[in-house]
């Protein structure tokens, strides 16, 4: 232990469990907190818990949303192209092409992609709910599914696999155009190259 306190301690360690932080940088979050007045801490407890308790996945698109908000705001907008799914890894990839402003269509999250050397198969992923969508009757109809999954081997591996399953559907499959880096996340790139990326699609 670093410190007199097991409670600062036991804060420190929760925070380097969360990603991108290490045991600095989870230092400095617990000192924050430390002498943030209590109302701040209640409301940070707050918003950690309402994570827990409200938020669900969009019955349509997979998406994250809110209890009582069950489809989402993209599934229901009146605005959007609802001819036109764009398949991504995760809701950080969905928001990453909403920022571009660019593509003004639909969405599906799978929430992972295939991975067999980590135990990660189709069932495991959204596949099945995109299958079932696309078969549902819909005005207008699903004309074009953008694979627009991470350049990874397990992206490519995913894209290869949806591909051979929604061709026999009559449906045009396209992936966005690869002016970004192999093995990147798509949630790291800027707005400018995921638009492009987006307008120069081209088919599978």
């Amino acid at each position: 232990m670093r410190y007199t306190s097991v409670s600062i301690e036991a804060l420190i360690d929760e925070f380097a469990k969360l990603p991108g932080i290490g045991r600095k940088t989870a230092q400095r979050l617990a000192m924050y907190i430390l002498h943030e007045p209590r109302i701040e801490s209640e409301k940070l407890a707050e918003a950690l818990l309402d994570v827990k308790d409200k938020v669900i996945r969009c019955s349509v698109c997979q998406n994250v949303t809110d209890i009582g908000a069950d489809p989402c705001a993209v599934c229901t907008s009146k605005v959007r192209d609802r001819s036109v799914i764009c398949v991504v890894e995760s809701p950080v990839d969905m928001l990453a092409f909403e920022k571009t402003g660019y593509y003004k269509g639909l969405y599906h999250v799978l929430h992972g992609v295939i991975s067999p050397l980590d135990g990660i198969g189709p069932d495991d992923i959204k596949v099945r709910e995109l299958l079932a969508r696309l078969a549902e009757p819909q005005t207008p109809a699903v004309r074009e599914v953008v694979l627009a999954l991470n350049p990874t081997v397990e992206g490519e591996t995913t894209a290869l696999y949806l591909s051979k399953l929604l061709k026999p559907l009559g449906i045009s499959v396209t992936k966005i155009a690869r002016g970004i880096p192999v093995g990147a996340e798509l949630e790291f790139i800027d707005e400018a190259t995921l638009s492009r990326a987006m307008e120069g699609r081209s088919a599978v």
